[in-house]
This record gives structure tokens, C-alpha cells and sequence, in this order.
């Protein structure tokens, strides 16, 4: 819950390659109270089975930057189905061993106090979208 002083954060992830929500992915917070500041990581979790991630933890007073890290290489690396999809595909691109063309990805975003921010990833093997969701 955010308070006047400080900003909360949530996510979750759909997986748009199969219209579903992407279980597992770890996802770690980092910080920043200025452009120039060191990132503080703050620590992380993982999706649960509808895709969201519940347990971020809090973002601390001063906080103007934010960057969730989503590992999605392992996800897709345990998703069988797609490299079948991709390889039925004539003119699929090659999926490296991983199974995804972005091992990670990173958002960084700014802040303001008092608001929460819910930032969804729209993930497939070879793009990625994100957006501010309410």
C-alpha cells in the first residue's frame, strides 16, 4: 500500500504466444532516488499461476526510479509447446537453446509519491510490450 511519501509497484505477465499467463517467472525490484543514484536492489518473487506477482517488496521513501528485472529465459525454456509451434512455422526465426530470443527483460520507469504503478508485460518469445495498466 502506498502511502503520501512513497510509491508502490505490481506486475503481471500474459504470455501472448498462448493467450496465457506466465507462471514462474522470477522477477526482481530495484530503486533509485535521482537520475544519478545507485540502484538498490530491493529484492524479488515470482509469477503465480495468473500471472501476477503480489509480493514485490515496498519501494523506500525518496524512491524516483524503478526497474523490474523478468528472467523469462527459464520460462521459456521450460514452455515445449512453442519451440513445436516455431519449428511447424516454415519461416519461423531460429529459437536459440533457451527457447527466447530475450533471456531477460529489464523496465525502468519513473515515479511519483503516492501513486501505484502496475506495469504488465505482454511477452512472447521473440517481442515484449509493457504499459502503464490501472
Amino acid at each position: 500500500m502506498s502511502t503520501d511519501t512513497t510509491a508502490s509497484v505490481s506486475t503481471h505477465i500474459l504470455d501472448t504466444s498462448i493467450g496465457r499467463p506466465a507462471e514462474g517467472v522470477a522477477i526482481t525490484l530495484a530503486a533509485r532516488s535521482g537520475s544519478d543514484a545507485e540502484w538498490v536492489a530491493l529484492g524479488g518473487s515470482a509469477t503465480d499461476a495468473d500471472g501476477r506477482c503480489k509480493d514485490l517488496p515496498a519501494l523506500p521513501e525518496g524512491t524516483t526510479h524503478v526497474r523490474l528485472d523478468f528472467e523469462v529465459e527459464t520460462y521459456f525454456s521450460s514452455q515445449h509447446s512453442f519451440k513445436k509451434q516455431a519449428e511447424a512455422q516454415q519461416d519461423a526465426p531460429r529459437v536459440r537453446d533457451s527457447g527466447a530470443f530475450f533471456p531477460e527483460v529489464a523496465i525502468t520507469f519513473a515515479v511519483t509519491p503516492g501513486e501505484h504503478y502496475h506495469v504488465p508485460l505482454l511477452l512472447n518469445p521473440f517481442g515484449y510490450s509493457v504499459y502503464r495498466g490501472s
